[in-house]
Formats: C-alpha cells, structure tokens, sequence
C-alpha cells in the first residue's frame, strides 16, 4: 500500500504577535527567525499514514509545494516516519490560488507512482479556506471526504470515520481514494526521536519543476488564480472610556441611552 500526505510548511501558529508581521508588497507573513512547522491537521493526516504503515504495512511519502526552506517541513516528515519526501519548487508556481496548487499536486502524485490513498489536512494553519483537499479530488478523478479522525483499511476498502455536527459517521469507500484529516485523540502528531531526526537530515529530497511534472503554465501562477488577496494587516485594537455623567442614576441611564442613540449603537 502507498499512502501519499500532503503537507504545508507554515510558521509556527504559536508565534507571539509581537514577532509576527506582514510583507505589504507580498502579502504574506514575514519568516524573519520564526520557526517553521507542518501546519497541524497536515502532521494529523502524517500521524494517521504512519499508524497505518505500523499497523498493516505501507509506503508513506510526504509531498509539499513550496520554496527551498520547506525541506524543514518534509524533514520533520521523515523523522517522523515517511519513507520517502518531494519537494515541488518553481517559481512559476508563485501566486498560485488553490486550484492552481491542486494541479501541481496532482501531477507530483501522478509522477510518483501508483497509489492507495491520499491524505492531507482538512485545513492549512495559515489561510484555513479548505479547498485544496477537494480540488485535488476533482484534478485526481477520486472520492473524497473532509474532517476525517480515523482510517482503518478492509482489503481494497477504506473505512474512515467522519466528524459531524452531533457525532460522528462511518463512510466506506473503494481505493484510491482521498481523505482529509481533522485532529482526533488518536491522531496527534507524535515527537521524532533524535536518532531519526539525525536520519531524516541525511536522506536526499527530490526537487521538482513545473517542467518536470508538465504543469499547465495557463493553470499557474498569479495570471491563472480566481482569487487574488487584495490586502492583509494586523488589526489595530484602539479602546476609548468616556464617562457618562449624572446627578441621580436615573438621570445617568437617561445620558447613557441618549449617548448610545447617538453614536446609533440602539
């Protein structure tokens, strides 16, 4: 069985604000020294490759779309028991929408050979718009099914258990199929001993190009994205007392209610 997981680098959710900020040409979070991890449900969905691998046997690759310091992502993937990571890093890809990373996905798991099941987070830690997981359905012809905690494979069967609004649901489907991971008490990503965090940073991380996987150059890229960001910023959080005054409290309710119709907030 081959299990492939599609992860994200992200820095770190738990980064204080006092050291997060904003490129305003970009967009995007500055890196500067903060520390770069596997977006959390990306590491759930790791977690439930590697249990699986444990269990009944599997190949488990790790694949992520990214620049040249995403090999510390991947190689926290393969401390942490993937076999095998895939680095897809071109700038053509830069300014990408959802769609346009579905592709390149897609075609890198096309490229690395057949299959049994796709995993990724049901979410990424930084935008949360959830659309990658579906795309790549649609790009790779496959069933699919969101905010998934637990997989157990019956044969070419995929049994995987569901979160729903008052419980929960089991959904039987045939592989290939594809599956994104929501956290679960069972899935939480585990810690990589040091002796296979030292492996992980020997091993060789393909790096491939757009040419390498036959991108559409019409699917990529900022001319082909649907959906632009126009703006990004740290709000500013301003608070203001005024005092409302009074000689009886009857007299401040009447001010209080009179300044509230003003500033039209009743």
């Amino acid at each position: 069985m081959h299990i492939i997981v599609c992860i994200k680098q992200i820095i770190d959710p738990e980064t204080p604000m006092s050291q997060f900020a904003i490129d305003p040409r970009t967009k995007r979070q500055v890196p500067a020294n903060n520390p770069l991890v596997i977006s959390p449900y990306d590491a759930n969905a790791l977690e439930v490759a590697i249990k699986l691998k444990e269990k009944q046997g599997a190949k488990v690759t790790a694949v992520s779309v990214g620049g040249a310091t995403t090999t510390t992502a991947l190689r926290s993937a393969l401390s942490m028991g993937a076999d095998e990571a895939i680095l897809v890093n071109d700038p053509l890809l830069a300014g990408s929408d959802q769609r346009g990373i579905a592709h390149a996905l897609a075609n890198t798991i096309r490229k690395a050979g057949t299959y049994d099941l796709i995993l990724t987070g049901c979410e990424s830690g930084d935008w949360a718009d959830r659309a990658v997981p579906a795309f790549l359905a649609e790009e790779l012809g496959m069933g699919y099914v969101g905010f998934v905690t637990r997989i157990e494979m019956r044969d070419e069967q995929v049994v995987v258990r569901r979160v729903v609004e008052d419980g929960y649901e089991l959904i039987e489907a045939k592989t290939p199929f594809l599956a994104a991971i929501s956290s679960d008490e069972t899935n939480t990503a585990r810690y990589a001993k040091l002796r296979d965090i030292m492996t992980a940073a020997k091993k060789i991380i393909p790096v491939w190009k757009a040419a390498d996987l036959g991108l559409d150059p019409e699917r990529i890229g900022p001319g082909a994205a649907k959906v632009a960001i126009t703006d990004v910023y740290i709000p500013v959080k301003e608070s203001k007392c005024e005092m409302i005054e009074g000689d009886t409290p009857e007299e401040k309710a009447a001010n209080l209610a009179a300044r509230l119709r003003e500033l039209k907030l009743i």
